[in-house]
């Protein structure tokens, strides 16, 4: 922003007014950048341009390229909202949180303010008076819907502007029985209309009350004699019965729900909602929301509630939502009929995970389809980052370590799990250099730096989260070094194996997760996969530092001697059961030289062919042996 630019914006703030209302940042070429919401529009706009350092960067950057302020006012907040949702759509400012496809979908049109209404397919939603269904983002099961509508129900295909507009003659729907013309008065039109209503229900998924019209009906059409519409009627209910059976997926309490579910991944992430009628699962629809960095969760949804789900046409009566959003009273206000649950337990949160799982699906088919997840995440690390509160999936984590006997040969180890699983191929471990005695945290200390300063020099990816295992002092070790290497804001957690706490910096509290969460379990297998390790190469050095003593004792034997015994055999008594011909393979050995070592280690008389030597313990001479 240039100075000039800065002071026609500093003369306008101080007469913005402190009403409710909506705001649009401009760039000097007069493009819309942003819009945004106030309950007092002057205090709203004057916070961004005041000296804050932990500004978020995305908002550093507009601020630099606003060159003008526009606002309207209105009468309250809620007024704003639903207007700030409409800019948004108008404009689609490029700050702005992206709803994307919000306008691509296709939606079922009913045309009830004709008086003969069409049925058909559209993508552009006007404000004419029609009734609108959708938006359906699985195009299949709209075409299955308009199939079912076109085989039950007699509605006509064709543009007439009826009555107006009057054809000679029937076309061929009526020939066919698709049609029964009311184009040429063959079927009145408060009948035509009674079937439209059936129609609106039917698509409102309320097909149980079109199956009892129906058969009602019949009944009458049986009593009054009139056997052919009886017959008509008759096929209709039997396709109605047919159709009903597979809808119920998922049947809970009865009643009308909208459900939502959410998942996130960095800058992205999916809104689903699950649409429950008379207690059955008749559809799934969803969302992609984008740039969404620097932006909580509860920003996002509520941008989702604001830009489309309250404009639609229909809304039930309960809505169920993963977790509490901003601006919930206005968005409650703006659906006075619709009641905002947040369950924590029992039916109604078993239908907010099912909804999660299936944004969780989707955001992961996005992410493999661009080519940014080798395989698919499992459900555990949503859940994981669900709980510690994390903007990105922990896709990929390492899990620190550390092993020690008596205050010697402390080892680390690092197992790197990637999507839940672990990647046996990034395990690392770590001989301590350092550090003198029995000390965890200046250990943890060291290895976290070393790891990730190597990682950074060779330029490899970096994990997603940093385990350790410990409680506070471990952790507090690791966030040093992480500070020390420039990557303080790599998300960092320990877990205690006493109470299986999670400890999360910046919280005094530890995190406590149900013995049955299936996150605790995959932080647990790691924990417990890196102790594994680290014990392993802990008794390895313990068994390499026993071989080399022995070893050492005897005259003759030098490093890469050693180096060759420890490779073979791994310990002192691997040596002594491998026998002279073993050890004669060997670089550097001779059958002599072997039964020399042997004699050194064994009495002699224990020793096949055994060469007397002058010194026991000792080989006659670096020659007898060979070179290594």
């Amino acid at each position: 922003m240039s100075t000039e630019l800065a002071e026609q914006i500093a003369l306008k703030l101080p007469h913005l007014p402190e009403s409710p209302g909506v705001y649009l940042f401009k760039d000097s070429t007069g493009l819309v950048l942003y819009v945004g919401k106030a309950k007092r529009l002057r205090s709203r706009v004057r916070s961004y341009f005041g000296v804050d350092p932990l500004a978020s960067a995305k908002t550093r950057v507009l601020v630099r390229q606003i060159a003008d302020v526009e606002t309207i006012v209105l009468p309250t907040e809620a007024h704003a909202l639903v207007l700030e949702a409409n800019l948004i759509k108008e404009y689609r400012p490029r700050f702005n949180i992206a709803l994307r496809d919000d306008k691509s979908y296709p939606y079922i049109k009913v045309t009830i303010n004709e008086p003969f209404p069409r049925v058909y397919v559209t993508r552009r939603l006007v404000d004419d008076g029609g009734r609108y269904f959708g938006p359906y983002t699985d195009v299949g099961a709209m075409r299955r819907a308009l199939n079912v509508v076109k085989r039950i129900f007699t509605v006509r295909s064709c543009n007439y502007d009826m009555p107006k507009e009057m054809p000679e003659r029937a076309c061929l729907d009526y020939h066919i029985g698709r049609c029964k013309a009311p184009c040429i008065l063959l079927q009145s039109q408060v009948e035509y209309r009674g079937m439209i209503d059936e129609v609106v229900l039917y698509l409102e998924g309320r097909a149980a009350e079109v199956t009892k019209r129906v058969r009602q009906r019949m009944d009458e059409a049986a009593e009054n004699m009139d056997f052919e519409r009886a017959g008509e009627l008759r096929d209709a209910l039997h396709h109605l019965q047919k159709l009903e059976e597979p809808t119920v997926v998922v049947e809970v309490e009865g009643g009308d729900r909208d459900v939502l579910g959410y998942a996130r991944d960095g800058e992205d992430a999916v809104v689903t909602m699950l649409r429950i009628r008379s207690g059955k699962l008749l559809a799934r629809e969803h969302q992609f929301v984008e740039n969404i960095q620097d932006e909580g969760d509860d920003v996002v949804l509520a941008a989702y509630l604001a830009r489309t789900y309250i404009p639609l046409p229909e809304h039930a009566r309960e809505l169920l939502i993963p977790f509490d959003v901003a601006d919930r009273e206005l968005i409650e206000e703006t659906l006075p009929r619709t009641t905002i649950w947040m369950p924590q337990r029992g039916p109604r949160r078993q239908l907010i995970e099912l909804a999660d799982q299936n944004a969780r699906h989707l955001l992961e088919e996005q992410k493999l389809s661009t080519f940014e997840a080798d395989e698919r995440a499992a459900d555990p690390v949503y859940e994981l980052q669900r709980e510690l509160g994390l903007q990105s999936v922990p896709r990929a984590m390492v899990c620190f370590d550390i092993s020690t006997t008596q205050g010697t040969d402390t080892v680390a180890s690092c197992v790197w799990f990637e999507n839940g699983r672990p990647k046996r191929a990034e395990y690392r471990k770590f001989k301590i250099a350092t550090v003198e005695g029995t000390d965890d945290f200046a250990s943890m200390r060291e290895v976290v730096t070393r790891y990730f300063a190597r990682r950074l020099d060779e330029q490899k990816p970096l994990p997603d989260l940093v385990v350790v295992d410990g409680g506070k002092g471990q952790l507090s070790s690791a966030r040093e070094a992480l500070e020390a290497v420039g990557l303080g804001r790599l998300p960092t957690i320990s877990l205690a194996k006493r109470e299986e706490e999670i400890f999360i910096p910046g919280r005094s509290e530890s995190l406590r997760l149900s013995k049955r969460s299936p996150a605790l379990r995959m932080l647990q297998r790691m924990r417990d996969e890196a102790h594994r390790f680290a014990i392993t190469y802990n008794r390895k050095r313990r068994s390499m530092r026993t071989v080399t003593s022995e070893l050492l004792k005897i005259r003759g034997v030098g490093p890469e001697k050693r180096r060759a015994l420890l490779n073979a055999f791994g310990s002192v008594q691997g040596v002594r059961d491998a026998g002279a011909e073993s050890i004669a393979q060997l670089p550097g050995f001779s059958l002599a030289s072997a039964q020399r070592l042997l004699a050194a280690l064994l009495p002699s008389e224990s020793v096949p062919g055994a060469v007397e030597t002058n010194v026991p313990g000792e080989l006659q001479s670096e020659s007898d042996i060979g070179q290594a």
